[in-house]
């Protein structure tokens, strides 16, 4: 019988909340019994889906940390500005974490986060959920096994679609660092960057250097005649792929959480509702060539690391179809495929005469370690949470597991990256 763990939500959005779904799932592992959301429709939202009393919902984490310890662990999925401002005095308190990427928006608050795990002795897992695909779990065993030799290259492509990049980092809340506290890079391929850092695991990155910008989303490349908000003045909106009306109307449930948070007090807001409230000031409203976006639409990422392999992260937006795809070449052969196939190749050099190389594809479509792989990213998010129970309760970790620390490499590399882009240059990358 395994021990059952006890959970409280911080800032009750969609990522929390999804992890938390765990426990109406597995309730004889977790159970919620907590929630702090400075909205009352959210802390509410948690009260009816967890069966929380008033005394179980919290405005602040202040609120919480002035209580005695309520709950063996946090699920902090608050916005990225404020990862570490708000588990900073739940570490003080006694509280285990459960921290939504990126942990943290500088290489300042990196540190600051993760001296002060260290100092109070608080286990922190970092939300890298794809870690926990079969996909990606499948190629780090493989590594492990040496099955391609030592590693020369990894190359990892994050192809974010049209669609998305206009809700998170045009229109929505991931548009302006000032405002999320993060950049494209960090809020968007952070998984990335730690899928490589992972595969590297134990040999530390010594030098990046990035080029990138915000090459479309800009008033000049706006079409001509168009207007400021697509329902409102706009002529060219039915021609638009970006229109409004399209991407939200069109499609309400695929952004619902971001796109109609404002009408989060009702309980099924109808097609006038989401219609009135993008004519008014839902940001989400507003023409893409005309909002106050100021993060990349596109970056390029080099790395090398200490044993002298480079790595290469491209993360593009715009593109008609979201796709990851990874490809590690070895002293010994090579993997390489793309994670919504959920298959990869194996290949390996054959130097017989009327060969060149041999291959063989692992189809994860088709074997047992698929099972439970559906639902968000591949599977990964609830898989995630069941591997941190595992570690709250003295089991052995998986190959999946993502401490603060293993995390450290991988955003190390995308603060440099930001900054090599920013200024020109190449940047070694310290430790502390």
């Amino acid at each position: 019988m395994k021990k059952k763990l006890s959970a409280i939500i911080v800032g009750a959005g969609h990522r929390s909340m999804l992890y938390a779904s765990y426990a109406t799932q597995h309730p004889d592992e977790l159970v919620i019994v907590g929630v702090v959301d400075p909205s009352a429709p959210r802390r509410d939202l948690a009260a009816r889906t967890f069966g929380l009393t008033p005394a179980q919902c919290h405005v602040s984490v202040e609120a919480l940390a002035a209580l005695p310890r309520q709950a063996d662990f946090i699920i902090n999925g608050t916005m990225d500005r404020l990862h570490v401002p708000t588990s900073l005095p739940l570490l003080a308190a006694g509280y285990d974490l459960l921290l939504e990427k990126p942990f943290a928006t500088s290489e300042a608050e990196l540190w600051q986060l993760a001296q002060a795990a260290r100092r109070h002795g608080r286990k922190v897992s970092i939300c890298h959920v794809l870690r926990y695909t079969p996909f990606y779990a499948a190629i780090r065993q493989e590594v492990l096994k040496g099955t391609i030799g030592d590693l020369l290259n990894v190359q990892a492509v994050e192809h974010v679609s049209y669609h998305h990049q206009a809700v998170g980092f045009v229109r929505g809340k991931w548009n302006r660092r000032d405002a999320s506290g993060s950049t494209m890079l960090m809020a968007k391929s952070c998984h990335d960057l730690d899928l490589i850092a992972w595969m590297k695991s134990g040999v530390p990155p010594v030098r990046v250097a990035s080029f990138g910008g915000n090459y479309l989303f800009r008033p000049e490349k706006a079409p001509a005649g168009a207007g400021t908000r697509c329902l409102v003045d706009c002529p060219i909106e039915a021609d638009c792929l970006y229109s409004a009306r399209k991407q939200y109307l069109d499609h309400p449930e695929r952004w619902a959480f971001y796109v109609w948070d404002t009408l989060e007090h009702l309980a099924k807001p109808t097609l006038e509702d989401m219609t009135a409230s993008l004519k008014g000031n839902n940001p989400y409203g507003r023409c893409v060539w005309k909002c106050d976006n100021d993060v990349v639409d596109h970056q390029s990422v080099a790395i090398e690391f200490a044993d002298g392999c480079t790595a290469t992260l491209n993360m593009i937006g715009g593109a008609a179809k979201p796709s990851r795809s990874l490809h590690l070449v070895g002293t010994r052969g090579e993997i390489q495929g793309c994670f919504e196939d959920s298959r990869f190749v194996i290949r390996r050099p054959d130097p017989r005469p009327g060969h060149e190389y041999v291959e063989e594809t692992v189809d994860l479509r088709i074997t047992a370690d698929m099972t439970g792989a559906h639902g968000g990213h591949g599977g990964g998010d609830l898989r995630l949470v069941a591997d941190f129970l595992c570690t709250l309760r003295g089991e052995p970790p998986s190959i999946s597991a993502t401490s603060l620390e293993d995390s450290i490499s991988g955003h190390l590399m995308g603060f440099c990256a930001d900054r090599a882009m920013a200024d020109g240059v190449t940047v070694a990358l310290g430790r502390a």
